[in-house]
């Protein structure tokens, strides 16, 4: 394959700030396309310059259909909402997708399933590899424990982070419960206060921190008779995560329709 021509959906925000001087260092990546909400101040202005690097002669738009001219692939860091805006613009001009976001709904995560009928789409609710296998090591550790084993899962993110829990920690929740042979749906405990009673046997429990510039912290921990086991990942910066992505988009080109996830593209 020659260069691979990337859109990155979301290029002024944290992440997408992050993934362009990724592009520029990968010989075989380019920068094609990048957007912003309507409004940013930002919209106009080249994409590397805003990003911290060299001028990339990619100005940042509001056009979803601009951004996405000549991509091979796109990578989305955006909101919710938003996002599926982007997935359906994607359907609709052939482009496969990496989806970043997280926070999507039952509908919304649906949605994402239909148009990936027609279109490759990777989504997961993170990106890194060592959260990828934390999920993995997670599921493995559910299964040889059982419900002997008290699973409670807190997380940790910068104070403006908009949904609770992350989907990081959503998804070593679904992990668990994929390990126990149930659903998170059926399981899963939030926001303890007041006269709780006792704990559920069988209970995935989550716990949330919110505040600074925590970039994102997770911790899984088993608690059983006499003895504890955790499982942490803690994120130093966001560029495990845009790494992820990088990684996502350059196995996804090229890949039939369907509905991906990172333990795909990681192999696991």
């Amino acid at each position: 394959m020659g260069v691979l021509n990337v859109a990155i959906l979301g290029a002024t925000g944290r992440m997408g700030r992050t993934l362009v001087p990724l592009l520029v260092e990968g010989h075989d990546l380019r920068l094609s396309g990048a957007l912003a909400a309507p409004g940013d101040p930002a919209i106009g202005e080249d994409a590397g310059a805003v990003a911290g690097v060299m001028p990339l002669a990619v100005m940042i738009t509001s056009d979803p259909d601009r951004a996405l001219e000549g991509a091979d692939v796109a990578i989305d860091f955006t909101l919710p909402g938003p996002s599926l805006e982007h997935a359906r613009r994607c359907l609709a001009l052939g482009r496969p997708l990496v989806v970043g976001t997280t926070g999507h709904d039952e509908a919304g995560r649906a949605e994402l399933a239909r148009i990936s009928r027609s279109i490759p789409v990777v989504l997961a609710p993170n990106m890194s590899l060592g959260v990828n296998l934390l999920f993995r090591l997670a599921e493995l550790a559910a299964r040889a424990l059982g419900e002997d084993y008290d699973a409670e899962i807190v997380e940790a993110h910068h104070r403006h982070k908009v949904d609770a829990p992350s989907g990081t920690a959503l998804g070593l929740g679904e992990a668990v419960a994929r390990g126990r042979g149930t659903t998170l749906q059926r399981v899963a405990v939030h926001g303890r206060h007041g006269a709780t009673g006792p704990r559920p046997r069988g209970a995935i429990g989550f716990a949330v921190l919110r505040g600074g510039d925590i970039v994102g912290d997770h911790r899984l921990v088993f608690a059983g008779p006499g003895e504890r086991l955790e499982l942490a990942h803690v994120a130093h910066d966001r560029s495990g995560f845009a790494r992820g992505a990088v990684a996502a988009a350059r196995w996804l080109a090229g890949r039939p329709p369907g509905l991906y996830s990172m333990q795909d593209v990681l192999g696991l």
